[in-house]
C-alpha cells in the first residue's frame, strides 16, 4: 500500500511580527527561519516519517530555491516524483509569526499549477486499488475533481483537505472518501455524503464524524510557540496511525495525531519543528 501526495512543495520564510499589519500599514519584522513548506510537502515528510510508504508527487522550480528544495527532499523517507525540475520559479511562503503565537500565510503557486494532469497521471502509474491518493487546496477545482475522479476509477481510497479553500471544493464530497477540515471550512463547503469526517477545532480538539460514530478527541495541551504546519501535522498522523493498525480512522488515530500537532507547536518553523522518527515512533506506540 501506498499512499500518493498529490501537492505543493515551497520554500517557508517564517518572519516575527508583533502582530497582522492593518491595510496600508508597514510593520517591522525578522526574519527567522527558512525551511521545507507547502501543505502537500508537510503531510508527504509527516506519513513517510511514520513508517508509510510515501510518494510526493510535487512540481520544484529550476532556480536557486529549488535546487535548495530538492536537496532538503531527498534527505526525507519518501519518494518523489517527477525527478526533474520545472522551468519556472519554485513556490514560496511567507509566514508571519504574531507575537500571540498565531500566524499569516502568503503562498505562491506557480510551480504548482506547472503540475499538469499528464504529468500527475504518469507518476501514478503504479497505483492499484487500495492505495490513498491525497490532495489538498492548491489545485484548481477543475484540477482537483479530475485527480479525485482519476483516484476513484483507480479504485483508491481518496483523502481532501481542502485547504486553502476554492470556489466549487463544494461540489466534491461524491469522490471523496475522507474529509480534514477545520471548523471554518466546513461551515463554508457544507460537507456531505463523506465515509469519514474529521473537523478540526485548534485549541479545542478534533471532531470524528462516521455511519457509525460520532467522536471528539480534546487537543494535547501545548504551549504554541508556532502553530505553522500543526494542521497538516494533525491529518498526517491519524491517517498514518490509522493505516499502521490497518483500521479505519477512529479515537486513537485523533489522539496519535493530537500528541503529534502538540510537538509541532511547541517548536518553531516548519519542516524542522516536526516530530522524527523516533518521536512519532513512540507517540504511535500510544494506546489511549
Amino acid at each position: 500500500m501506498c499512499v500518493y501526495v498529490v501537492g505543493n512543495i515551497t520554500v517557508d520564510e517564517t518572519w516575527a511580527i508583533a502582530d497582522i499589519p492593518a491595510k496600508g500599514s508597514s510593520v517591522h519584522g525578522n526574519k527567522i527561519s527558512q525551511d521545507i513548506g507547502g501543505k502537500g510537502a508537510n503531510q508527504a515528510i509527516l506519513l513517510s516519517r511514520c513508517g508509510i510508504n510515501t510518494t510526493l508527487i510535487a512540481a520544484i522550480g529550476n532556480d536557486l530555491n529549488g535546487r535548495w528544495i530538492y536537496e532538503k527532499i531527498h534527505h526525507e523517507p519518501l519518494h518523489h516524483a517527477p525527478e526533474y525540475l520545472f522551468p519556472c520559479n519554485s513556490d514560496t511562503s511567507l509566514i508571519f509569526n504574531c507575537a500571540d503565537g498565531d500566524n499569516a500565510i502568503i503562498t505562491t503557486t506557480t510551480a504548482a499549477d506547472s503540475l499538469s494532469i499528464e504529468i500527475i497521471t504518469r507518476a501514478l502509474v503504479r497505483a492499484v486499488p487500495g492505495d490513498i491518493l491525497l490532495l489538498q487546496g492548491n489545485f484548481s477545482f477543475e484540477k482537483t475533481r479530475d485527480l479525485l475522479l482519476l483516484g476513484k476509477q483507480r479504485g483508491m481510497t481518496t483523502v481532501f483537505n481542502p485547504s486553502p479553500v476554492r470556489a466549487g471544493f463544494s461540489q466534491l464530497w461524491p469522490w471523496v472518501d475522507i474529509a480534514v477540515l477545520n471548523q471554518p471550512e466546513a461551515e463554508k463547503l457544507q460537507p456531505t455524503g463523506v465515509s469519514n469526517l474529521v473537523i478540526t477545532q485548534g485549541a479545542r480538539g478534533a471532531m470524528l464524524i462516521n455511519a457509525s460514530q460520532q467522536q471528539f478527541c480534546p487537543a494535547t495541551p501545548a504551549l504554541a510557540v508556532d502553530t505553522t504546519g500543526a494542521g497538516d501535522t494533525f491529518l498526517a498522523v491519524m491517517l498514518a496511525s490509522a493505516l499502521l493498525r490497518k483500521t479505519e480512522i477512529d479515537a486513537l488515530s485523533l489522539t496519535h495525531a493530537s500528541l503529534a500537532a502538540a510537538i509541532t507547536v511547541s517548536r518553531p518553523g516548519t519542516c524542522s519543528a516536526f516530530p522524527d522518527v523516533a518521536e512519532l515512533k513512540t507517540l504511535l506506540s500510544h494506546r489511549g
